[in-house]
């Protein structure tokens, strides 16, 4: 039996002991509403624009459910540019986004609270993950380091580990038993985002790796400042991305537990996503002067053979 760390307990705790939804959902946005069907052409247009990587993953996905995971990335995107571009009434925008949760209500004009608001209710996503994911992007406004992974941790939970759990209410899941790997998947992908945009973060002013396995590697907040790419950097790094890969790892045991028809759209965002840890790896870990990315071409050749795995669960 495998021992869970900390941080694991710690972010179950968070997700709450939420009984299992056996409504299922009621089919309707296409049904003659035009300006629900804008809606989610609205949020398909921003997921294509914004992540390619989740844009290709979802197109894996059946129309319907298809349209409604990128109404909750369009979602998640607003919000998240509420806190890194807007420069006023930050605090003010992100309680319109707790309200548009908690009471359904929005502009006239909102196209992506419209779609997400549809969404939310048509599948039956707890309300309160959808407001963790807020507050927990809004956390940025108030903290720019990190002491331990199991902090860190906390933030991954709340800016990824939310939108995994919203997703398999959109996907659907067999039981309860899905959750630790939904939240552990989500602490991974939000992990490799972190480790791709060291450089590009730390010019924004935050630096989201724990300080204290900085410190056991040697590593200052100068060396990060000013891009040094030493070996000590490379063991960091080397760290960082086995314990990412073995989150991934631990993960896969949750895809057979979600709806056959998400698994390979699953999948797919986990295989896209560890592709990034090994351009890391390829970049000799210089996060500083370049970008991690799968190229299109790179991210179809993977898909034969997550499609047997997949096809063997």
């Amino acid at each position: 039996m495998q021992v869970q760390a900390n941080w694991e307990n710690q972010l179950l705790d968070l997700a709450g002991n939420v009984p299992h939804p056996h409504t299922r959902p009621f089919f309707s946005y296409w049904a003659g509403d035009a300006s629900l069907r804008k809606a989610y052409k609205q949020a398909e247009k921003i997921t294509s624009q914004h992540s390619k990587s989740f844009y290709f993953a979802s197109g894996l996905l059946p129309e319907e459910k298809r349209s409604a995971v990128r109404a909750l990335y369009a979602f998640c995107r607003t919000v998240d540019d509420i806190v890194d571009e807007a420069t006023v009434d930050q605090d003010a925008q992100l309680d319109y986004w707790r309200g548009m949760v908690e009471n359904a209500s929005f502009a006239d004009n909102d196209l992506v609270a419209a779609a997400w608001v549809d969404t939310l209710s048509r599948y039956h996503i707890p309300r309160h993950y959808a407001l963790q994911l807020i507050n927990g992007v809004a956390r940025d406004l108030s903290q720019s380091r990190y002491q331990t992974f199991d902090e860190l941790a906390t933030y991954c939970y709340g800016v990824a580990s939310t939108v995994g759990l919203m997703s398999m209410y959109i996907i659907g899941f067999k039981s309860n038993e899905a959750v630790p790997y939904a939240i552990k998947l989500g602490v991974a992908l939000q992990m490799t985002n972190i480790l791709r945009d060291v450089g590009e973060d730390y010019r924004n002013g935050r630096l989201y790796l724990p300080r204290e396995e900085l410190a056991f590697y040697g590593i200052q907040e100068s060396d990060i400042a000013e891009g040094r790419n030493t070996e000590n950097w490379r063991q960091f790094m080397s760290f960082q991305i086995e314990r990412t890969r073995q989150l991934y790892e631990e993960s896969w045991a949750g895809v057979k537990m979600l709806e056959p028809e998400g698994q390979l759209a699953i999948g797919a965002a986990s295989v896209f996503y560890q592709g990034i840890l090994e351009q890391i790896e390829k970049n000799d870990y210089d996060v500083f002067s370049h970008r991690a990315s799968l190229s299109t071409m790179e991210k179809v050749s993977r898909i034969p053979s997550l499609w047997l795995r997949v096809k063997s669960l």
